[in-house]
């Protein structure tokens, strides 16, 4: 299975069975979403960084809050938190995707505003990859990302939403969570490939390289 990123929460992953896309937003946030073609398509929240879903063709079954889904093999659970720290009062609610298929067991966070509840954690255990936003602001910030991390652990770890160049949204660096984590540099690359295994591994974080 192959992940690539497009910029703030979007990703492509690509499935034997399908492919999928996380997240697409519109170009008014200062970023380019290349045109993509998909099977699946996962919303986490309506906001329009988030939600573009127009930018996606190939007809995708669009999957937009809490509830077991399914297409083409691939299996999503739509786990509902919320956009802030305060249940939902200032931003609304937010739904955690966790995505199965191939063997491996995929968590996109979305814009999750805080620290997850014991029992939602209990959900998400044995995450092969973590998709999480560290850019504070309305989402988790670099401390509260790698508590999060910690909370998880999983195989792999892909930040996400944080700033870029060109991104009109106002949002933290990248190394404020990389700090975080007590990580001095990490060295992007322009995809992840994800394999099963069946032996527990160290944490590992990825950078990705946003296509643009």
């Amino acid at each position: 299975m192959d992940i690539t990123w497009y910029g703030q929460s979007c990703f492509r992953l690509r499935f034997k069975s399908a492919t999928l896309i996380t997240d697409p937003y519109h170009a008014d946030i200062g970023l380019k979403l290349p045109r993509q073609k998909a099977d699946i398509v996962t919303v986490s929240h309506e906001h329009p960084d988030h939600a573009y879903t127009r930018g996606v063709s190939g007809d995708p079954r669009v999957f937009t809050g809490p509830g077991e889904y399914e297409r083409n093999g691939i299996f999503l659970f739509g786990i509902p938190t919320f956009h802030d720290r305060r249940n939902g009062r200032d931003r609304g609610r937010n739904t955690v995707f966790l995505i199965e298929g191939e063997e491996l067991s995929l968590c996109h966070l979305g814009d999750l505003g805080h620290v997850p509840a014991q029992a939602q954690v209990e959900q998400l255990n044995a995450v092969d990859v973590l998709f999480i936003p560290v850019g504070g602001g309305p989402t988790l910030n670099a401390a509260e990302a790698a508590e999060v991390v910690s909370l998880l652990q999983p195989r792999y770890v892909i930040p996400m939403h944080y700033q870029l160049p060109g991104l009109k949204i106002k949002l933290d660096p990248l190394a404020k969570f990389l700090q975080a984590m007590g990580i001095a540099k990490v060295t992007p690359q322009e995809s992840l490939r994800v394999l099963p295994v069946t032996e527990p591994q160290e944490t590992q974080i990825v950078v990705l390289e946003p296509k643009q």
